[in-house]
């Protein structure tokens, strides 16, 4: 199955997502693929036995969201140097939404900018992190504030390599499949209440229409002006807790469900989400092995984090929030009184 990315609004950008077994990849210049350890042990062969090229090399780099940072891009382009990669080189993406993301940025740099190559290995890369070109890295002030917007050449995502994957790192794709479910399409929702996340054609299927729901969105707004904003529902929140835990507490997407936790907190506080709504969908959390609950220490503090969203502008915080199920509303005038109020449900109980 293809979905296609056509992005015209700037300049004509066209590449396949092709969600199928990994097909055989030819090349007539050098690539390098990047990866991590695990990833590697796992998968590192089977991609290799599928490509042609002149030359493969690889650049292994420490696996964990505590390495998604400017030394490791410069790790990275020191062995593109080493390799001796040129222009019209391809760098390769194997592993999961951190591989991806500085893969993407460290392209985006080299000689000013060379193709990359999505291969994602873990749901939550697959059915969100690989699709759209947002690329970048971590630093002391926050999650993703480093970066840069570019496109992949294609993207191919091969739902075998999920049968390695650790039940938590699959539980943590799976929000990023509800949070695209509560904001776009409220049928998809539904079918996601009874699924079987065990099964394959399951899996498959929120696969698909996780990227399609993606892709339609990308292809609207690439660098997030408007509806792209959208998808970080759960991340201005999610991205707070992640920092607060030194990102090591929490998979992305365990910060995520607990950020759309407390977004939903806010949503019915402003009556735009039903008290029965948001437990609904903390329910849906709940039974996709999720976590929902996590303490405050200081809510000033938490507050004053948000003002390094990067959809915040002109002083003003801008919070994604569910309108019922199955839609959306971009908030920015929200009185700090109502927004602490929200948060201090998830203070400490005295």
């Amino acid at each position: 199955m293809i979905v296609p990315i056509k992005l015209e609004r700037a300049h004509t950008v066209q590449y396949n997502i092709t969600i199928e077994k990994l097909p055989q990849l030819k090349f007539d210049t050098s690539v390098a693929i990047v990866t991590n350890p695990t990833v590697a042990n796992f998968h590192l062969d089977i991609l290799r036995a599928r490509i042609t090229a002149p030359s493969v090399n690889v650049i292994t780099v420490p696996d964990g969201e505590a390495y998604k940072t400017l030394q490791t891009i410069e790790d990275i382009l020191d062995h593109c140097f080493i390799h001796k990669l040129d222009r019209k080189s391809v760098l390769i993406a194997l592993g999961g939404g951190v591989i991806g993301d500085m893969t993407g940025f460290a392209a985006s740099l080299y000689q000013r900018g060379i193709d990359f190559i999505q291969i994602p290995t873990t749901l939550l890369s697959q059915v969100d992190a690989s699709v759209g070109g947002k690329t970048g890295v971590n630093n002391q002030y926050g999650k993703n504030l480093i970066g840069s917007f570019y496109q992949p050449k294609a993207v191919y995502i091969d739902p075998s390599f999920l049968e390695t994957l650790p039940s938590r790192e699959f539980a943590a794709g799976v929000a990023e499949v509800i949070k695209m479910a509560i904001m776009f399409d409220k049928d998809f929702f539904f079918y996601l209440q009874h699924a079987d996340f065990s099964n394959l054609q399951v899996v498959k299927e929120m696969i698909r229409k996780s990227v399609e729901l993606k892709a339609w969105v990308v292809n609207q707004d690439e660098k997030e002006a408007g509806i792209r904003a959208v998808l970080n529902y759960g991340h201005t929140f999610g991205h707070v807790v992640e920092n607060e835990t030194d990102y090591t507490r929490y998979l992305h997407g365990e910060a995520v469900a607990i950020g759309m936790v407390m977004a939903n907190t806010l949503a019915v506080a402003l009556n735009l989400l039903s008290k029965k709504e948001a437990d609904t969908i903390k329910a849906l959390l709940k039974r996709a092995a999720l976590p929902t609950e996590y303490t405050i220490q200081d809510i000033e503090k938490f507050y004053e984090h948000f003002y390094l969203d990067k959809k915040s502008s002109g002083g003003k915080i801008t919070f994604i929030l569910p309108n019922g199920i199955g839609r959306y509303k971009i908030a920015t005038d929200i009185d700090e009184k109502i927004v602490k109020k929200a948060l201090s449900a998830f203070g400490e109980k005295r």
